[in-house]
């Protein structure tokens, strides 16, 4: 099974560092992963100009073609999110907007598929469940199924703080619980629905 996972971050660091652990203890449990990380990405706004209902494909030409090609292959996808301004970051709100022109291609495209959250914030409670509710609703609106890792300390996803060092991330116990209960239930749902 193939798992995407989108690191929303323009800055490869703490939030890149989450989701390349994730994807190495899903690598290790049999899954085949792929991270598309947005620094140093071009990924334009949509313009809500419909060019993608009449020509199934987006008018803008840019980075976006690995992210609909990934989310295309993925059976598990995983959005993992620096917190910005109480939420998800704008490239994050970027990739969900565009991902109109693969419902313009096919309304079914994305439904079944399994997906998480994963969010970094400055604070311990800094927007990481606004993020959360974001990247849900996002699931939901494409047929994703979302999961999370139960109601013990995960309840929408793997939520972790970090003053933007690696050392605090990696000392983050409670932000890794969440992650490996989320991950458990993510590793349950791909072994049982896909």
């Amino acid at each position: 099974m193939k798992i995407f996972g989108i690191c929303a971050s323009p800055r490869n660091n703490t939030t890149e560092h989450v989701l390349s652990k994730a994807l190495g203890h899903l690598e290790d449990n049999g899954f085949e992963c792929e991270m598309f990380t947005c620094q140093a990405k071009d990924i334009k706004p949509c313009m809500h100009c419909d060019y993608c209902l009449e020509n199934k494909k987006c008018i803008i030409d840019d980075d976006m073609g690995d992210v609909y090609r990934g989310l295309q292959e993925a059976d598990g996808i995983i959005l993992a999110t620096p917190i910005q301004s109480g939420g998800i970051s704008s490239n994050l709100s970027a990739i969900m907007d565009r991902t109109r022109a693969l419902e313009a291609i096919d309304y079914n495209l994305l439904r079944g598929k399994i997906g998480m959250s994963i969010a970094v914030g400055g604070d311990r409670t800094g927007g990481q469940d606004f993020a959360h509710l974001k990247n849900i609703t996002y699931f939901m609106i494409h047929g994703i199924i979302p999961v999370s890792g139960g109601p013990f300390g995960s309840n929408l996803g793997a939520s972790f703080w970090s003053d933007d060092s690696l050392d605090n991330i990696k000392n983050d116990d409670y932000g890794w619980s969440s992650l490996n209960r989320t991950l458990a239930e993510f590793e349950n749902f791909l072994n049982k629905y896909i």
